[in-house]
């Protein structure tokens, strides 16, 4: 099998993982090497609209001997399967980054022989990079699960970030779905490096020469929609992620249906609303101070369609509201829909200065087609209507389909892909994975 024809089959493979991001690393390039990951080289993860910058994303092998019935690669699957060699990965990588398609590497895999296989594959290429080609751009690398500690310490020093997929909310999903996998197995890996870059964190403290462990933090994945897990367990489990493993982030896949299989549920299309919400949710629990008990509980264990998960929060709690802008605590406005981070700090730096009213919040970033219903200024009710729910609904929901309901494709279409580097990565367009609460107000 040629080199094109392996870039396209394992291309097209990895395009159902969304746990790769490239923000907080300060790796620098070396003299007489290529690439640099501070924020004057290759990767700037995230700009400003929340546009993903380019990688190459592409398993080292989608041959597979677990059998995982959500997976596109699993062992029973039809799909056609190629494996790269450290050497070829490398090659590639280092041409497509001189053509100016990419700014670093996302490399994960599937389960060639064993974990410890898999992990020696991955390291040889990453090794490969840092060593051979001076490659000081972004890499960001899979821990498999099962490997051994010492495999994943070895490919800590050598990547920005790292990630362990959970892939699934309960462990009685995995156990019905993914029998060959463990939450010990997988949780393990998490702790490893949790604990890792907590030490190479303080090293760094106290000496900067101290050597790098995973700068740029450890991240994972959820399946959402291939188990009848609720919401409420979803979030749990990330808030309990962020929580213990110190996570940078958690990112949700809405399921996509791969093949026929008794174990899975009945669906014709990927829930990416409930994706989207779920994104929402989990930008109100690491930037807006909210739990995942205050958005969810038993009595609702579901987002609601036509709400975000601010907004419901605040309709369940209209006896906070409206608060005045002048007085409330940054906690409580960051509570406000169509209030964001931003704007709630820009209301609190600008109130020390003089006294604000309903004409000054739009001009510091408030979303007042949402915002006015739940604010006072100066003693007046921006809204100037009723508190009531079913008055408020239909002026704070969506009521439409999101904006984000379209999965975007990592690649062509498998008709449009033409031999060759080049014309399997036309531009490197990758999904504008954009944080939906920042980019449309809180």
């Amino acid at each position: 099998m040629d080199l094109a024809r392996k870039v396209e089959i394992l291309g097209a493979a990895a395009r159902y993982d969304a746990s790769c991001a490239s923000s907080g690393s300060s790796r620098r390039g070396t003299e007489g090497g290529m690439g640099a990951a501070s924020f004057y080289g290759v990767c700037h993860s995230w700009s400003d609209d929340g546009r993903c910058i380019s990688l190459l994303k592409i398993l080292q092998s989608n041959a597979c001997v677990y059998d995982c019935a959500y997976c596109a690669n699993r062992a029973s699957g039809n799909a056609p399967r190629a494996t790269l060699t450290p050497e070829e990965l490398a090659e590639l990588t280092i041409n497509f980054y001189r053509r100016n398609y990419i700014e670093g590497l996302f490399l994960s895999s599937g389960v060639v022989g064993s974990p410890d296989a898999t992990m020696e594959l991955m390291l040889r290429t990453v090794s490969l990079l840092r060593g051979t080609h001076a490659f000081g751009g972004y890499i960001h690398a899979k821990a498999i699960p099962g490997a051994s500690s010492e495999l994943v310490s070895r490919l800590g020093r050598l990547a920005d970030r790292m990630s362990v997929n959970i892939e699934l909310p309960t462990e009685a999903g995995l156990r019905r779905l993914a029998p060959a996998k463990t939450r010990e197995g997988i949780l393990g890996p998490m702790g490893f490096l949790a604990e890792h870059i907590k030490e190479a964190e303080e090293d760094r403290a106290r000496s900067p020469r101290a050597p790098l462990f995973v700068p740029a933090g450890q991240s994972t994945q959820l399946i959402v929609g291939a188990t009848e897990d609720s919401d409420l367990q979803i979030l749990r489990l990330a808030q309990g992620l962020y929580r213990r493993y110190a996570l940078r982030r958690v990112y949700y896949s809405a399921y996509v249906p791969v093949g026929a299989d008794d174990r899975l549920p009945p669906i014709v299309a990927p829930p990416l609303r409930r994706e989207h919400r779920t994104y929402q949710a989990d930008w109100l629990l690491r930037f807006y101070g909210f739990s995942a008990e205050e958005l969810l509980d038993e009595a609702h264990p579901r987002y609601e369609g036509d709400l975000d998960p601010k907004a419901a929060w605040a309709l369940r709690h209209l006896d906070l509201f409206p608060v005045e802008v002048n007085t409330a605590p940054l906690a409580m406005l960051l509570r406000v829909p169509g209030v964001g981070v931003k704007s709630a700090k820009r209301i609190v730096a600008a109130r020390r200065e003089r006294r604000l009213d309903a004409l000054a919040l739009p001009r510091l970033g408030v979303v007042m087609k949402r915002a006015r219903y739940f604010l006072m200024a100066n003693g007046r009710h921006c809204g100037g209507g009723t508190m009531d729910p079913a008055f408020l609904r239909p002026r704070i929901g969506d009521g439409k389909e999101s904006p984000w309901g379209r999965q975007l494709s990592l690649f062509a279409d498998a008709g449009e892909a033409k031999r060759g580097p080049e014309a399997l990565f036309p531009a490197m367009a990758f999904p504008d994975r954009r944080d939906p609460v920042a980019a449309g107000g809180a």
